[in-house]
Parts: structure tokens; sequence; C-alpha cells
């Protein structure tokens, strides 16, 4: 949809507008289906999901404190299209409670349509997803649009994973190239507007950043955001080897070269002016002096002071909490948040049973970390004062237990971007 035909343009796309729009930010995705090699922009710093009720409870509260929140955009920690059915339910929470925002959804269009990820999803399935984004009426969907071929996406990721099933990187490449595409078909078929954000990574894609606009123009995107990526120096003492896996450490592109790729790429497609941030928040980082002091992220008490893990690794939260054979329990130390021990999970089955036997055992825990969880678990944990948080499953154990204990906003593990 043309901009001009758009009576009303997102806030965001306008330089005047974009400091003065309050964004909140709903980190409602607990999964991710990629991994950047690299860092990035990305103005939510949310580690953990939390359920579609639970962002509109936070969201609600916001509100009820005089903040002049103008949009919400669905985003982070994971993917939303990672877990469709989760965004669609916050989305539809969030217009029927409050019918006047402005809602909006980034994504790196990644929708597939089988459980092991071996097949796109098909025309009548991405077209039937549009049209409930637009019977939602979304203000915008920002694609994630990196590369538009597989040789050049497959320099910047790790991994793509585009449903369970894992496969070689330059054939999971093409399949996004493919999906993305496809996506902004769907959507600008189904009326919706399409801002489209590419990550510059110097001697990676930098040289492709016009023919990615060109390509992005001709499927019937709106606009481009150009940013600048890579990692700076101080950023390198936090990379693994598998991080780089054989290629060069990119720099974030200069001034001027940024300003040579904006005008090309600006042949083909409007181009949003440089900015530092749109005015944005998220659940960790409520704006303005009258807004709560929190999120929904439970606080240790007397009788609740230690943090239970899934983690198969040690040093992520890589387990789904059914699949967990033991729970790493932390607490803390002079302050500090530690590894106090490990207590072996119940056996499978015995139904709601089971999740009372994990209750007792760990009755000395106020939250849960875990890389995903059924709601009937999650419900019934909560019933019994443990909260269930969800993270990616890149996620770092010590930050996340760090961030429940009040240590700050400090992120691990997977790059996330909005």
């Amino acid at each position: 949809m043309p901009l001009s035909e758009n009576r009303t343009a997102p806030p965001c796309f306008d330089a005047k507008k974009r400091k003065a729009a309050l964004r909140v930010h709903l980190p409602i995705a607990p999964r991710s289906n990629l991994r950047l090699r690299f860092g990035s922009p990305r103005p939510t710093t949310a580690t953990t999901a939390v359920l579609p009720g639970e962002a509109l409870a936070w969201l609600d509260n916001m509100i009820d404190c005089g903040e002049p929140v103008g949009m919400v955009g669905i985003t982070g920690p994971g993917d939303p299209l990672a877990t469709p059915a989760i965004t669609l339910e916050t989305l539809r929470l969030v217009r029927k409670k409050h019918p006047g925002l402005l809602l909006c959804l980034t994504t790196n269009g990644l929708l597939f349509g089988n459980g092991n990820g071996s097949t796109p999803a098909s025309a009548e399935t991405l077209d039937s997803f549009a049209t409930e984004l637009k019977a939602l009426r979304l203000s915008h969907v920002t694609l994630l649009m990196d590369a538009v071929r597989p040789e050049v996406a497959e320099k910047l990721y790790s991994w793509i994973r585009p449903g369970l099933k894992t496969m070689p990187l330059i054939r999971a490449a093409a399949l996004l190239m493919q999906a993305q595409q496809e996506m902004l078909q769907a959507l600008v078929r189904a009326g919706i507007t399409v801002k489209v954000n590419t990550t510059v990574y110097f001697g990676l894609n930098a040289d492709h950043v016009e023919e990615i606009a060109c390509t992005a123009a001709k499927l019937g995107a709106s606009i481009m955001n150009i940013l600048p990526g890579g990692y700076l120096p101080e950023d390198t003492g936090n990379l693994f080897d598998d991080d780089l896996d054989g290629h060069a450490l990119p720099c974030p592109p200069g001034k001027k070269l940024l300003g040579t790729i904006r005008s090309c790429a600006s042949r083909h497609l409007p181009v949003m002016s440089p900015f530092d941030e749109c005015g944005d928040t998220n659940l960790r980082k409520p704006h303005g002096p009258n807004a709560p002091d929190s999120s929904l992220l439970p606080r240790p008490s007397a009788e609740r002071p230690n943090v239970a893990v899934c983690s198969a690794s040690g040093m992520k939260i890589d387990l789904h909490l059914g699949q967990a054979p033991r729970f790493l329990i932390y607490g803390r130390n002079e302050g500090l948040p530690v590894l106090l021990g490990a207590r072996t999970a119940p056996t499978p089955g015995n139904g709601d049973s089971r999740w009372e036997n994990v209750a007792k055992l760990l009755h000395d825990c106020f939250a849960l970390l875990a890389a995903d969880a059924g709601k009937n678990p999650r419900k019934a944990l909560a019933a019994k004062g443990i909260k269930v948080i969800l993270t990616d499953s890149d996620a770092g154990i010590d930050p996340a237990v760090d961030t429940l204990y009040g240590g700050g906003e400090k992120t691990g593990g997977g790059k996330k971007r909005t």
C-alpha cells in the first residue's frame, strides 16, 4: 500500500512525530527461528516472553497510570511468526480492550506450513494470516530483510530453523528468502503497509542493500529503514567461536557509507531518516513517573527466595519444561546469584499430578525459567506460587537470573532485533 493512500500512516514513519509517540513493545514470542551471527540495533531488551494475558494486564496498568501510549508493537524476544497463535491471541486481546490504539508487528516473515519446517506456508495460509491481521487493523508490519539471496544470508546467520527440523544453512537460507518474499506479497495483497528493516553489515551485505530495496519495492513494500549493524571493538569479548564460523568480524558501517547506501536504496523506496529511538518502551522499562515500577516479573520473598532453571547445558535456558530431567536451583549469596544445586524432576506422565509434584519439589522457588512450556503446567504452577517464565533458547542463565533478582537489564545468548 503506497504511503499516500494510507491516511493513518504510523507516527514512527515521520521524523517529527516519531519521538512524540510512545510505542510499547510486548515481548510475547517465546521461540526464535533464526540467529544472527552479529549484533544489531534492537529497541526492546526483553529476554523473557510473557503470556498474552500478562502482556495485556501490563499494558492496561500503563494506560491506567496515564501513560500516553500511541502504538503497541508485537516483537521479541523470539519471532512472533514462530508461534503465530500466541501472536494473534495477543493482538485480539489488545484490539478488543483498546480499539483506538495503533498495532504493529515486527517479524522476519518466516511462517511455515507444517510442524517439521520442510514446507513453506501455502499462498492460502499466508493470505488467511494476512487477512486476519488486516481485520485486526494493523497499522503496519515491519519485515526484517537483510538479504534477498541465500549466499548473502548464509554469511549473516549462525542458524535458521524454519520449523523443528534442522537443515543445512544454505538450504534454510533459501527457504527464508522465499518465505520473506511470499509473506511480503501476502501482506500487500491484504492491504497492509509493509516497512522493510535492513541492517547493514560492512563487508557482508553493504553492497547488497540496493538489491534488497529494489526487490522489496517490486513486491509492494512502502518504505525502508536502514540500520547499522556489527560489533564495536568492546563487544568482541562476548563472542563465541561459532558466532564467526570462519567469517570476518564486521564493524558498524561509517556515516559516509550509510549515506551512500541510503541514497542508492532511495532510488527504489522511500528511506526513513536515521534515528536512535522511536519513543519506545517495553515490559521492563515503563515510561514516565507514574508507570509501574517493574513488569510482571516476580520477585523473591522470604518463603520463596530461589529460582529454578530448565537447562541441558548448564549455561543456557535451553529445555522445555516437560522435557527437563532436573531443575537447576539458583539463589543469592552476598547479593549475587549462585547455583545452589540440582533437583531431579518428577517422572513424566500422571497428568496434573505431575505439576503438583513439581510445585512441591520447587516449594522454595518464586520463578521457573524454561525455553518453552505448555499453558496447563504454567497455570498449575502459578496457582502454587511459581511463575513460569519463557526465554529464548539462547538466553544465558546468569543474566536472566540476575534480572529476576533486580540486577538490571542484561542480555545473554542470542541476538534479537526489532
